[in-house]
């Protein structure tokens, strides 16, 4: 980012907006006149366009209608607009809108006869009732705009008027050093016959927080420290414009840490443009006992973290992920977390299919085979979802819609759903994008062999074997037009196709090419997601110029390295654990304590309803209980998620656990289904459950075992902190603990206490 300091001269608000031209004004022009003159000449410029030009309904009117909010959702841009009219949401029909206001209701809206006394100059400036209150005042462009343009009679726009091709905007990113608090932004519009207009007044700007406050002219205010985006929007182009206020350190001295590797590289890029240090490495404790839970899902035991806390060999971390990496957990937790997005469920699945998949997942990830070739077998599998596993990924998305929107949104990180009745506010795809892509799921179908549903009144349920396969034909119908939309590749070309070609397996390889860079890019943040408790690009599956990357250069860096490495889940996670960014302390210091985007420090996070069971049984060294698997059953290694419905046995203490602390229904294929949000309810769960109680008193537990075997108090407590928390008791921790064992009448009941302790403690409760 470019730094903007308080001592660098600016342009005054008020000069800048003096200079700018409304209308067609060249950017070129921007600063070159006086100021004084340029204020004279802004009416009679924006009423007639420069060179006595007319105001055309595409460009300036449906500009005006934009920046004055009358086509959001929230006014006439409705489903069902407002006070009975209606107008396409965010300007994506211009034709519809000019109908709207010119020729509904007998074209009540217009006076063309007497302009000034026309409903859409009378209502939005104020002087008649309006429930959307005062938009524009009869000075400002916006009414000038429209005042020319129904002076001229209300021309419809020749549809071979030249259009916008592209939109800049000075400065498209910029760091703001206190007591600077504000920055004015330029835009220009570019026109497909080389025109530009500077139109920073008619654009549209969103902050994407509350950190600024943007005024209609393009002002920027700093209202809090921190990054924001600002998209700017004009017509149908929209641009981010990526900010960041931060405090004025003088004595600010950038420590210069070393990079292990590329990861740091770009990330303290970034810090030192901020004025920010990053945290020291976690201690050898934290260390471990983060690599153990992002790695494998559970905690180092007691003889696994002291081996790790003694070993004394300066690379005994990059031994220890290595060590990692190769057991078989990695490949249960990753399962997990794809289970998760492919709605591996037992409803439309059923237990068989389940397991299947979920075994064919593990499997995957146990041999190391690359995550574009897993990829292209879940997109192209068909027949028997019991024979062939990858075919319960169509299983679950029974319709060429919900099919067309999951690839995008799992494969590509692109949130495609709003396209389906519009065309997308945020984003570039329309409604064709949407129905183009979606063809090319339309003949996927199922030859249901059996189905012993449960229950008859839930048509979404599904038990038994069913056959995916592809029709020779079938078409998914565009509702606008009622024609069959061709298949496209989302955002590429329509498939050269004969009505009998497959369109799966084109469609596969174009979506894990290497030329894909969506592919690499969405596939290489969520690994880092996942051990770094935060995206790169944030929500994971949203990825789109209006939600830029906090660091463009590290995700296009991981992105290059996984496809580099054949797309390799192992190796990525190596290099990012090996960095100093991965192994910072989650301490903040005095320069990040605000941080939150820029992998500064750790981010603490909840454990996830999987891995504080499992920790907790581990703990305790007793299983929970989950209805239909064996005991003995990790919460990690469970295929689904209810195997036994609770009408038909009541589910383990286990099931409920998991259902509380967030485990998702896997009902949508994102990770936003799945919860870590504390909740009063769980508190209540963790200090009075009967599960967790009745593990803590179980005759031959590990705590009986302690108390009977442990040659003194004091080595049966830190014996428990060390399975519990990865280290020994502090002198404090060690005193107080001794001392309950001195009140109660045996030791099986002191450590029943202290363990209670510490499995609630925020300590064991998080990964810091």
């Amino acid at each position: 980012m470019h730094r903007h300091y308080p001592t660098i001269a600016r342009f005054t608000t008020a000069l800048f907006l003096a200079a700018l031209a409304c209308g067609v004004v060249s950017s070129d022009s921007l600063l070159a006149d006086d100021p004084d003159a340029r204020v004279a000449e802004r009416k009679n410029d924006t009423a007639t366009g420069a060179n006595g030009e007319v105001p055309t309904f595409r460009r300036d009117v449906m500009a005006v209608l934009s920046k004055a909010g009358c086509n959001a959702g929230v006014c006439h841009g409705n489903r069902h607009g407002k006070g009975g009219f209606k107008l396409s949401l965010r300007g994506q029909d211009a034709d519809g809108d000019y109908d709207a206001l010119t020729r509904d209701q007998a074209g009540r809206r217009v006076n063309l006869l007497d302009p000034p006394r026309s409903l859409i100059l009378l209502k939005p400036s104020g002087q008649l009732a309006h429930q959307g209150g005062v938009r524009f005042h009869r000075d400002d462009v916006e009414y000038q705009i429209l005042l020319a343009w129904l002076s001229a009679g209300a021309p419809q726009s020749d549809e071979a008027a030249p259009s916008l091709v592209r939109l800049e905007v000075v400065p498209s990113e910029q760091v703001l050093v206190e007591p600077t608090k504000e920055i004015q932004l330029a835009v220009t519009a570019f026109f497909s016959d080389g025109t530009r207009r500077n139109v920073t007044q008619l654009a549209v700007y969103e902050p994407s927080n509350n950190v600024v406050t943007v005024e209609r002219q393009g002002l920027v205010e700093g209202r809090a420290r921190g990054e924001t985006t600002v998209v700017v929007r004009y017509l149908d182009q929209q641009t981010p414009v990526r900010l960041a206020f931060i405090e004025n350190r003088p004595d600010f001295a950038w420590e210069n840490p070393a990079a292990d590797n590329y990861i740091d590289r770009h990330v303290y890029d970034k810090l030192r443009t901020l004025d920010m240090n990053p945290s020291p490495p976690a201690d050898d404790a934290t260390f471990v006992r983060r690599a153990f839970l992002d790695v494998l899902g559970v905690l180092p035991t007691a003889d696994e973290a002291r081996a790790f806390m003694a070993d004394r060999r300066h690379d005994k971390r990059a031994r220890l992920i290595d060590q990692l990496l190769a057991r078989p957990e990695f490949a249960d937790r990753w399962a997990l977390l794809w289970s998760d997005l492919l709605r591996n469920e037992e409803k439309v699945l059923d237990q068989r299919g389940v397991e299947v998949f979920h075994g064919w997942l593990r499997q995957n990830f146990a041999e190391g085979r690359p995550l574009d070739e897993m990829v292209r077998k879940l997109l192209t599998a068909r027949g028997s979802t019991y024979d062939v596993p990858p075919a319960n990924f169509y299983r679950a998305h029974r319709d060429p819609y919900v099919r067309a929107e999951t690839a995008a949104r799992v494969f590509l990180g692109v949130r495609l759903g709003c396209a389906k009745c519009h065309n997308h506010p945020f984003d570039r795809w329309t409604q064709e994008d949407y129905y183009d892509w979606a063809a090319v799921f339309a003949r996927v179908d199922y030859e249901i062999v059996e189905n012993h549903r449960r229950d008859k009144y839930d048509l979404n349920e599904f038990i038994g074997e069913q056959v995916v396969m592809v029709h020779s034909e079938g078409e998914v119908n565009d509702p606008r037009t009622g024609a069959a939309a061709p298949p496209r590749l989302l955002g590429g070309e329509a498939l050269s196709l004969t009505s009998q070609d497959d369109r799966l397996a084109p469609m596969a390889d174009w979506l894990t090419s290497p030329d894909n860079r969506a592919f690499a890019r969405t596939q290489a943040n969520r690994i880092w997601y996942h051990l770094m408790g935060r995206g790169i690009v944030e929500p994971l599956d949203d990825f789109r110029s209006t939600n830029p990357a906090t660091n463009p250069p590290l995700l296009d860096a991981l992105a290059d390295d996984l496809a580099e490495h054949g797309y390799s889940v192992r190796h990525l996670v190596r290099v990012i654990m090996s960095s100093r960014a991965y192994q910072a302390s989650a301490e903040p210091n005095d320069t990040n304590a605000d941080d939150e985007g820029n992998f500064a420090r750790a981010v603490i996070r909840r454990l996830t309803a999987e891995e504080m069971l499992d920790a907790q049984c581990q703990v305790l060294g007793v299983s929970a209980e989950f209805s239909g698997y064996d005991p003995g059953t990790r919460a990690g290694q469970i295929a689904g998620v209810q195997r036994v419905r609770k009408r038909e046995r009541k589910g383990g203490d286990g099931d409920r656990f998991l259902k509380l602390f967030g485990k998702p229904d896997r009902l949508l294929a994102c990770e936003c289904e799945r919860s870590n949000e504390t909740t009063l309810s769980q508190a209540f769960f963790l200090v009075g459950d009967e599960g967790i109680n009745e593990r803590l008193a179980s005759p031959g537990n590990r705590l009986d075992e302690l108390a009977r075997s442990s040659p003194s108090d004091a080595e049966a407590v830190t014996e428990l902190y060390w399975s519990a928390l990865g280290r020994p008791p502090s002198d404090e921790e060690l005193k107080a603990s001794l001392a309950l064992c001195a009140e109660c009448s045996d030791r099986f009941t002191a450590l029943q206490d202290i363990a209670w302790a510490l499995l609630n403690s925020k300590e064991f409760l998080f990964r810091r």
